[in-house]
């Protein structure tokens, strides 16, 4: 990941399901969770938006608001929200240039083949826009409780 804890945050626009759009602006003064995952509706990547659901009553008492950002199209990411009941926003970042700021585009290897992907990763914002939490390499299981530890910290 190429941001660091104290940074700025990189600012973005994008489209997100149920004709929402998430930005930078738009979560002023707020706390967020931007948390990046290669594809919707795979195996990994739904655990872990399912994982964000359940807590997400939890995030939303603290004001905190949870999106997650993939390469997805918005007809797949619409798709994936109303059959695992996701009332979060997806965001749908095609070009990947939000990815890409965000340090999540990087270079992966499956079978000794090198590529580059989307690696799974989360960034904690604290209402002064300056990321706060970093988890590059994330592993399902027990992330969304730790990222909402990190915001019940802030």
């Amino acid at each position: 990941m190429s941001l660091t804890e104290g940074a700025k945050a990189p600012d973005f626009t994008l489209p997100a399901t149920t004709g929402r759009t998430v930005s930078l602006k738009g979560l002023k003064g707020r706390p967020f969770v931007l948390y990046f995952y290669p594809r919707a509706s795979t195996p990994g990547c739904t655990k872990q938006a399912c994982a964000f659901q359940e807590v997400l009553p939890d995030f939303s008492s603290l004001g905190v608001a949870v999106i997650g950002v993939s390469k997805d199209s918005m007809k797949a990411l619409e798709k994936f929200a109303a059959a695992y009941g996701l009332a979060f926003p997806l965001a749908s970042d095609p070009e990947g240039t939000v990815i890409e700021a965000y340090g999540a585009w990087q270079e992966k290897v499956l079978y000794g083949r090198k590529y580059m992907g989307i690696e799974r990763s989360t960034v904690l914002v604290d209402a002064k826009g300056k990321i706060a939490k970093l988890w590059p390499k994330v592993k399902v299981a027990g992330h969304a409780e730790d990222v909402l530890k990190a915001v019940q910290a802030l």
